[in-house]
């Protein structure tokens, strides 16, 4: 064998020897890609024969019982340490979000995931459009989008910067008390 040829042939080795060393950690993530995944196909109605109807009862036992499943094998040892963290915080984050998860399916109109939902807002563009001079019918769409997401934005403070807002709402209580005595 040439020289050259011994070169690349030590290089291909190497490279195929590091590839190895990550195929364990490839596997894990392809694991938990996996997790996810099912739950995804848990919640997507498209994926539900013809002819069932979507319930929030229905997603939701669906969902509890893939919860259960993988809470056995959470605690049956067969996972790595990665994935045994990986898969309780999952968990968590399921409980935590349950009843926000399930509670769109008894709504026929509602957008299921981020591509319906751009597709109702365009549809809402359009028709905002299409509505030449009644101005009524979209302040009172602006007025409701407006408000739901207020709504959110009120609820992810009180989540994640709960301080803060509470230091918000103190301040604005104190200004209104002082501005406006109580007759």
């Amino acid at each position: 064998m040439s020289p050259v040829c011994a070169q690349k042939l030590a290089r291909l080795q190497a490279i195929v020897a590091g590839r190895a060393a990550w195929a364990e950690q490839l596997a894990q993530v392809k694991r938990l890609h996996t997790w996810l995944l099912e739950v995804e196909h848990l919640l997507d109605e498209s994926l539900v024969p013809k002819g069932e109807v979507v319930s929030n009862v229905m997603v939701g036992s669906r969902l509890d019982s893939w919860r259960e499943r993988m809470s056995i094998q959470l605690t049956e040892g067969s996972l790595s340490a990665l994935e045994r963290e990986c898969l309780a915080e999952f968990l968590q984050v399921l409980s935590n979000l349950r009843a926000h998860l399930v509670q769109c399916y008894d709504r026929q109109d509602f957008p299921r995931t981020n591509n319906d939902m751009e597709r109702s807002i365009r549809g809402l563009k359009t028709q905002y459009r299409r509505v030449s001079g009644d101005r009524a019918l979209w302040r009172e769409l602006r007025r409701e989008t407006t408000l739901a997401q207020s709504e959110q934005l009120t609820r992810f403070r009180f989540r994640h910067k709960r301080q803060s807002l509470l230091a918000s709402l103190e301040e604005r209580w104190a200004a209104t008390a002082q501005s406006a005595p109580l007759p």
